[in-house]
């Protein structure tokens, strides 16, 4: 899906894009920014590098120990650099619904069950989805200059003006690890 002369950008909290970038996360959930054109969440390619973002991250929204790893961050003025150090590729979109979804869930991310409720009930006629994030740590770093399309509470950018492919990088997760994860996450929202 993206092509030699459009490269996407998924973007998500900085701390959840550490958590990704660590092995720790390999799950979002999402339903789209309130920016977005379309009244539910679209995916406009599978792979994508991961774009850290401040505006609305929340240590009240965390679990311990991700609460504490939050530290006061300004948002990117235009014409800063940014380093984008991974690329994920997504390779599961799971429909979330019903009364016990956020207890089915809590093993697998890092929100506290509260935020999550809350952005599940969120504008209830779009569905939310549980994206699985197979993630590569670049080689080398993709470094951006911040511009004006890049803001705004949308969940994809394109990246075009920057750089036109995904560098190589080295998976987070072994195979056998991540298997293991999505295998527990797709039972879990089975058996919801």
């Amino acid at each position: 899906m993206t092509t030699a002369t459009q490269l996407w950008a998924l973007k998500e909290w900085a701390i959840a894009v550490a958590a990704l970038g660590a092995g720790d996360l390999i799950l979002l959930v999402r339903k789209g920014g309130i920016h977005e054109s379309r009244h539910s969440f679209n995916m406009p390619c599978d792979r994508a590098l991961l774009f850290p973002t401040y505006e609305h991250q929340q240590a009240s929204a965390l679990r311990s120990p991700f609460r504490a790893a939050v530290t006061p961050q300004a948002v990117p003025a235009l014409g800063d650099r940014m380093s984008l150090p991974y690329w994920a590729e997504v390779t599961h979109q799971l429909p979330l619904a019903g009364q016990g979804i956020v207890e089915a869930l809590q093993p697998f991310h890092i929100w506290t069950d509260d935020w999550l409720a809350e952005r599940l009930a969120w504008k209830p006629e779009r569905p939310a989805y549980a994206l699985l994030l197979r993630v590569q740590r670049l080689m080398a770093p993709v470094d951006i200059t911040y511009q004006a399309h890049h803001q705004g509470c949308r969940s994809w950018i394109t990246l075009q003006d920057e750089t036109t492919e995904l560098p190589n990088g080295v998976p987070v997760l072994s195979d056998q690890d991540y298997r293991r994860q999505v295998t527990q996450i797709q039972a879990a929202i089975a058996g919801e």
